[in-house]
């Protein structure tokens, strides 16, 4: 590719038409989620269309109120789901930074700013400190130009850039490393400034070459609602079958059509098992709107649970685990003396360091937007006296002497207001390029060299700080002219983000394998690993990934916690392999070059303040605050998403049980039915508030935390879960049967018996209730664990009993005849049997709920 940088830039007719040919420079916007859109997505997802389907079903064979129940708990689920996604919509599109970035382009011979997008291939691109680069240029002229590409690389040190000296010598290169000719669309510059030649842009630049790689992915499909799309269409073959055949059995054996159908209506009633997509639904949409309150935003509200079950968090570094911004470490003398600021950050710095420090500030930015010179103004302001630092904003910049490829160093001669007939020059750079400005001897040296290498074991960047005095006169050409006295080294560290190691903790606690990728360098990775506390024992760069086929990186991936050096395309493979392993993934990032990797995994976690639009674009959760600790939030609120989920279905199938049996019973002895349509559409009025509501509202358990995940091919529903469901439920039938059997065996009327047995099911709903309330705690707890919601259903059961006996419209309609006080305690009983039989049980058994 031959490239002939024109100084004099593109013409605006050859800007025009170029525009014209190659489209904006500008990547393709995802389509904006309206509410509309969202509406139509929720109506395609087959719980909803199950729910209304259902209620259509029942509109048809005129039962009304158990059509208005399923239809009402379908639309309150679109709309808890509707109005949670378009805030999160509207929350993302305020994040998006809505002014194209501008451009200082040379066209017909003079210098225009315009708006990034419409930078076309072939300008000429002028770049200044505090710029953000509009497209991928080849840089022709630089002066000091360093530039910041975390967004791509993921390394948080700015890098070094050179002009290219021959047209013919291009080659293209990818973002990362020293002295490339080249500087990257959307790359902040830190210091100096540089002309280049736009060689790509939009779609075709490196950026956007990340971008369009997201089309190509496909994101993971939530296994929580298949596994209850799978139990929806089991339970409900398996109703839809009985309710026929008892259609079938009735009109034989009693000769009447009429009854039949009524009876085959009441058993598949009774065993729809419409509740469990209203209570996957609605604690889904319950979850989201939770975990907004802990400002993270879920764009698809199944990840949250998916993220309860996550087995390996891929973790960036840069912006993540780090803040993103460099900060003074360490102050070394070359005799070994040091001084730890992270260690001891309250201490009042020493004298002995006075000087390296003030040379280290005057070696830098006057206005620093270098991440480096920053962290020299805010040591030099955190540790001088104010006047101090007040009088050396006085002197006076007299001659700055930039990087050279052959000398990596910065000396900066300044004028002082109290000493008029000398300069003082102050020099930073690499050790050995102070080391070489010093002319060090060899033992100095020596011990520089290996003050340094144990610096950079710890994972900090190294400069050497060095300082002159000069007469006043004609100042040398090149730093090399002047004495200069070598006063120490200064190690920079980009530090951890407060609540980290917390968050990590916590995470190992919960069984979660941490895995730091990053771009970063093995020495900086390892440092942030074990501040973190993430185990740094193994180490796998980029270049050993590239060696590596993918059956080799399958079995590395298992036990690597460190992956440094890597480029975009290799956390794909990472992310990739991992999940080929079988683990849950979640990925964690803000940059361009997280986009793909978040995207593939289970989970996309990512940065809302520092993140980019393209991560956040192919994340399903964001975290507004970047608090690497919300993470942990949102994994307990999965974890008890999951846990309440399971109590919820658990109390669905027990409750279930004597339903269907007091439906099926008079069937098969031959006796006057017991329980109607209206009976059980009473039932559901408790038992879907109790699903949806009560349980969702629960505490968590107290190992939410301290337990592994659970086993990626865990079903929702176990084998374990189901047979202590059926047990709980069976004991209620068996107690209530009896119950039934010997009142009218004792000549009871039928409508005294029907309330009687209604009142006895009802009160042994309220006793599993709380049976299924907690896992591991005693009745006891189970009874006292507050939850206002349990205490309102209850109170509206118990006002709703007591009507159906005073009320005489609704005694009719429910065909009840009147209790006594000593009905009204039997039926008492039955529940505090049921809740006492069943929570001995527990300890005996052995009952978790969660095997």
């Amino acid at each position: 590719m031959a490239i002939a940088a024109r100084q004099g830039g593109l013409s605006q007719t050859e800007a025009q038409t170029r525009l014209n040919l190659e489209g904006f420079n500008e990547l393709p916007k995802a389509a904006r989620r309206t509410p509309v859109r969202i509406i139509f997505e929720v109506f395609r997802e087959p719980m909803i269309a199950l729910l209304l389907g259902g209620g259509i079903i029942y509109l048809l064979l005129g039962n009304l109120k158990e059509a208005l129940i399923l239809i009402v708990f379908a639309m309150l689920s679109v709309v808890i789901t509707v109005v949670q996604e378009a805030r999160t919509e509207r929350v993302l599109e305020a994040l998006r930074d809505l002014t194209s970035p501008r451009a200082i382009v040379i066209r017909d011979g003079e210098r225009k700013r315009i708006a990034g997008r419409e930078v076309v291939r072939g300008d000429v691109i002028a770049l200044e400190e505090g710029d953000r680069v509009a497209a991928d240029v080849l840089l022709t002229q630089t002066h000091d130009l360093h530039t910041d590409e975390s967004l791509l690389t993921g390394e948080s040190v700015p890098v070094r850039k050179r002009q290219l000296e021959k047209a013919e010598d291009f080659v293209p290169q990818r973002p990362g490393g020293d002295d490339i000719a080249s500087a990257f669309s959307g790359t902040l510059v830190v210091r100096g400034s540089g002309l280049g030649e736009v060689v790509a842009t939009g779609v075709r630049s490196e950026i956007g070459k990340i971008g369009l790689s997201l089309g190509t992915l496909e994101t993971e499909p939530p296994r929580l609602r298949a596994q209850v799309q799978q139990l929806v269409w089991l339970f409900g073959g398996i109703g839809a079958g009985i309710s026929l055949l008892v259609i079938v059995l009735y009109t034989v054996w009693r000769g009447t059509l009429l009854e039949g159908i009524l009876a085959g209506i009441a058993i598949g009633m009774a065993m729809l098992p419409e509740e469990f997509p209203v209570v996957l639904t609605i604690f889904m949409a319950m979850g989201a709107w939770r975990i907004s309150q802990a400002r993270v935003l879920t764009r698809r509200a199944a990840a949250i649970e998916t993220l309860g079950s996550a087995t390996v968090l891929c973790t960036d570094k840069t912006g993540t685990l780090t803040q993103n911004r460099m900060s003074v470490s360490e102050l070394r003398r070359i005799k070994g003396q040091a001084r730890h600021h992270s260690v001891e950050p309250n201490e009042k710095t020493p004298a002995a360091f006075f000087d390296l420090m003030e040379c280290g500030f005057l070696a830098s930015g006057q206005e620093p937007f270098d991440p480096m010179d920053k962290a020299f103004h805010e040591l030099a302001a955190g540790a001088m006296t104010c006047d101090k630092f007040a009088d050396l904003k006085t002197w006076a910049l007299e001659k700055t002497y930039g990087l050279r490829p052959d000398l990596l160093a910065v000396s900066q001669v300044w004028h002082t207001p109290h000493q008029k007939d000398q300069f003082v020059v102050a020099a930073k750079g690499a050790p050995e390029a102070i080391a070489r400005l010093c002319t060090l001897g060899k033992k100095d040296l020596a011990l520089m060299t290996a003050a340094v290498n144990e610096m950079a074991d710890q994972g900090l960047r190294v400069l050497g700080v060095a300082r002159a005095i000069a007469r006043n006169g004609p100042l040398p050409k090149a730093q090399t002219g002047y004495a200069f006295e070598f006063l120490g080294l200064v190690g920079l560290a980009d530090p951890l983000r407060d609540g980290v190691m917390e968050a990590v903790n916590q995470c190992r606690s919960a069984g979660i394998r941490i895995v730091m990728i990053t771009g970063d360098y093995p020495a900086t990775a390892k440092a942030i690993a074990r501040q973190a506390g993430i185990p740094s024992e193994t180490v796998v760069t980029g270049d050993d990934l590239a060696r590596l086929d993918d059956e080799g990186l399958a079995q590395i991936v298992t036990t690597t916690t460190i992956f440094a050096r890597i480029m975009p395309e290799q956390k794909l493979r990472i992310v990739s392999a991992l999940k080929a392993k079988g683990e849950v993934v979640a990925m964690t990032g803000d940059g361009v070059n997280d986009a793909p990797s978040l995207k593939a995994a289970h989970i996309g976690v990512a940065m809302g303040g520092r993140g980019t639009d393209v991560a956040r674009e192919a994340s399903s959760i964001v975290l507004l605050d970047d608090d690497f600790g919300s993470i942990v939030k949102a994994i307990r609120l999965g974890r008890r998403i999951f846990d309440n989920l399971q109590k919820a279905m658990g109390f669905i199938v027990a409750i279930h049980v004597p339903i269907a049996g007091l439906a099926l019973l008079p069937l098969i002895f031959g006796l006057p039915m017991l329980v109607g349509p209206v009976h059980i559409a009473f039932l559901e009025m408790i038992i879907d508030p109790v699903c949806t509501l009560v349980y969702e509202a629960e505490a968590e358990e107290g190992d939410v935390m301290a337990r592994p995940p659970r086993r990626p091919d865990a079903p929702l529903f176990s084998r374990y879960l189901i047979a202590w469901s059926v047990l709980q439920g069976s004991l209620a039938l068996l107690l209530i049967s009896a119950i039934y059997f010997v009142v009218l065996k004792l000549g009871m009327p039928t409508n005294e018996v029907r309330a009687l047995i209604f009142f006895s099911m009802v009160l042994s709903t309220i006793a599993l209730i709380f049976v299924n309330r907690s896992f591991g705690k005693s009745l006891f707890a189970s009874v006292t664990m507050p939850n206002p919601m349990l205490f309102r259903v209850i109170v509206a059961v118990a006002l709703l009993l007591t009507l159906t006996l005073v009320w005489p419209l609704a005694s009719e309609l429910f065909q009840f005849g009147p209790l006594h006080v000593d009905d009204l305690i039997l039926t008492v009983g039955t529940g505090l049997v049921v809740a006492l039989v069943l929570a001995g049980l527990k300890p005996i058994l052995g009952i978790d709920g969660r095997k």
